[in-house]
């Protein structure tokens, strides 16, 4: 995951993947950072906060899941799920890795989750 799109990987459905896109692109960015700064940073703050509560509704059907992508947004997103009470008894394991390709994820998940030996 990264600022602008989640991948969720779910190794238990024959369609196992699908994407969360934020709304906040660069258009919107250059559209609000023309009227302020500190409209732009209050724009991308609420946005963002939109983009992991819908990226929340869908961990809450796991008892454990992975974030792991190449920004800081899987820390952000933590972080949020932490001061909600239901995913307390979430599972939730962060790692830093670098872009990759739709398969090289699910490998990572794949080999995370002990489904596929290295």
């Amino acid at each position: 995951m990264d600022h602008s799109i989640a991948n969720l990987i779910d190794l238990t459905a024959v369609e196992n993947c699908r994407s969360i896109e934020s709304n906040f692109t660069f258009e919107t960015k250059v559209e609000a950072l023309n009227r302020s700064e500190d409209i732009m940073h209050n724009k991308e703050q609420q946005m963002h906060n939109a983009f992991y509560k819908e990226i929340s509704k869908a961990i809450l059907a796991y008892d454990h899941v992975l974030l792991f992508g190449p920004t800081q947004a899987k820390f952000e997103l933590k972080n949020y799920l932490k001061m909600d009470l239901n995913f307390k008894d979430i599972i939730i394991d962060v790692e830093a890795a670098d872009k990759m390709t739709n398969n090289e994820r699910n490998d990572y998940v794949k080999i995370h989750f002990g489904v596929e030996k290295v």
